[in-house]
């Protein structure tokens, strides 16, 4: 990639933003605001005092999670669709053991629901892995599968074992397996659910950059997502790779239990994620595969998710939705490998004329 497709690479997300957010004046425009007033009040709401900074955060929190965990799996040339069924498994095992261990003090039963939330989602997603490198079943169509399949495991487990008398959650996790808020220091976050898990997020994203371009399992799996032939030719082993890719990817996935059941509720519900695990593919693919990216498209994000709330007394919050989708299609129109395909699909049309 020389100089100008690496600037082009940078640019293209921020260009894409910048439309989508003009676009989005067009419909402001239509249901007769002022775009300039509305916008305004978007940005002044969110990043204008402490809470809406906190709330932004809190928001992006969980989309860096997932963001992260389908940008690491598109790295190893993996499509994992399948981050909402994988937080759903880590986030009940995180309660799981917050519940049921509650004896343990907190220095241990912290990290072990930490990493009962990764188990949980590298387990769930290992399964297409080993499907993908075994049978060659294709992981987008068994990650699918398997959100369905742990929507319905966890509603069970929850409705008919786990639940809280006269409620539709688990039990409240013990005193001793809760992260603190971060408004325990910051008296002006007074009301925000942010909590220290957004510190493991950025702390996730460091490991995950490190990993992939620092270290010889990086290498790896960064050569079998550009070819797998030439990877595989090269000595790597493709399903060892995959597999390890899948598990890795669900395990970042499972962290998003962490911010809401250690940090904010204290329990698993269903419907907790309100599609954070989908709206990750969309994180990665504006910061375009890379941790820093991912963060920062989080916070875009995050800013819009709370942003809805905040104009919502202006506009319909459903405007905002709209924005983020408009968002994805100029990002997805400005991504290379669709630029490469277009690039392809002119080749042979103007090839078919000349034989013509």
């Amino acid at each position: 990639m020389d100089k100008r497709e690496k600037l082009l690479e940078i640019l293209s997300p921020v260009l894409a933003v910048v439309a989508a957010f003009l676009v989005g004046g067009i419909f402001i425009l239509i249901i007769g605001q002022n775009p300039l007033f509305i916008y305004g009040k978007l940005f002044s709401g969110t990043l204008g005092n402490p809470y809406g900074i906190a709330q932004v955060l809190f928001k992006a929190t969980p989309l860096i999670f997932t963001g992260l965990a389908v940008a690491f799996a598109f790295r190893a040339g993996l499509f994992n669709i399948g981050a909402q069924g994988q937080l759903y498994m880590g986030a009940f095992l995180t309660a799981y053991l917050g519940f049921t261990l509650v004896n343990l003090p907190g220095f241990i039963l912290i990290p072990l629901c930490i990493l009962g939330g990764m188990i949980g989602g590298a387990l769930w997603a290992a399964i297409p892995g080993i499907l993908k490198a075994k049978r060659g079943a294709h992981e987008v169509i068994t990650t699918i599968m398997m959100n369905f399949i742990a929507l319905a495991l966890t509603n069970y487990l929850v409705a008919r074992h786990f639940h809280a008398p006269e409620t539709v959650h688990t039990q409240a996790i013990a005193f001793s397996a809760r992260i603190p808020r971060l408004s325990t220091i910051f008296p002006g976050l007074s009301g925000s659910p942010l909590n220290y898990s957004i510190f493991l997020a950025l702390l996730a994203c460091f490991i995950i950059y490190y990993i992939l371009w620092k270290t010889s399992l990086g290498y790896e799996l960064r050569a079998v997502g550009l070819n797998p032939f030439a990877a595989e030719y090269g000595g790597i082993n493709i399903a060892r790779s995959t597999i390890l890719a899948m598990a890795i990817s669900g395990a970042l996935a499972g962290l998003v239990g962490v911010n809401y059941v250690m940090g904010y509720k204290y329990y698993f519900e269903q419907g907790f994620s309100g599609g954070v695990g989908f709206m990750g593919i969309a994180v990665a693919l504006l910061g375009r595969n890379n941790p820093i990216g991912v963060i920062l498209a989080a916070l875009l994000f995050g800013l819009l998710s709370f942003g809805g709330l905040v104009i919502n007394a202006y506009v319909p919050k459903e405007l905002v939705e709209i924005l983020q989708a408009i968002v994805i299609i100029f990002v997805i129109a400005s991504s290379r490998p669709f630029r490469e395909y277009l690039m392809r699909l002119k080749k042979r049309t103007l090839a078919r004329g000349e034989q013509g």
